[in-house]
């Protein structure tokens, strides 16, 4: 059950990366409507993240959260924001993921 609550906190550290993508493009209300946003899936994913190490090893579980962020990060980048898909930039995801699962398998 934890590593729900794990994967679910790592999509949350992706709402918030969102989130401010979102509202450095807007003034006035919308920006602090999106970092109302910003604000309620940063304290969200703390406390799925709190609670998921509270039986998963503390560097797996940081690892495996920090990787769903910054690989779910890249793909909203790429296909919500319209960053570049290179070769390298791919290529790299992939090594990423490739661990994330690696770090899962073994503990």
């Amino acid at each position: 059950m934890n590593w729900i609550i794990l994967i679910i906190a790592g999509l949350c550290e992706t709402g918030f990366t969102y989130c401010l993508g979102r509202a450095k493009e807007v003034e006035g209300v919308l920006w602090w409507s999106w970092m109302g946003g910003f604000f309620v899936f940063c304290l969200l994913s703390m406390i799925l993240l709190t609670k998921a190490t509270q039986t998963l090893p503390i560097g797996t579980a940081y690892t495996v959260w920090t990787g769903i962020g910054a690989v779910g990060t890249v793909l909203v980048g790429i296909f919500v924001f319209h960053e570049p898909a290179t070769f390298w930039r791919l290529f790299f995801i992939t090594t990423l993921i490739i661990s994330i699962v690696g770090l899962k398998l073994l503990a």
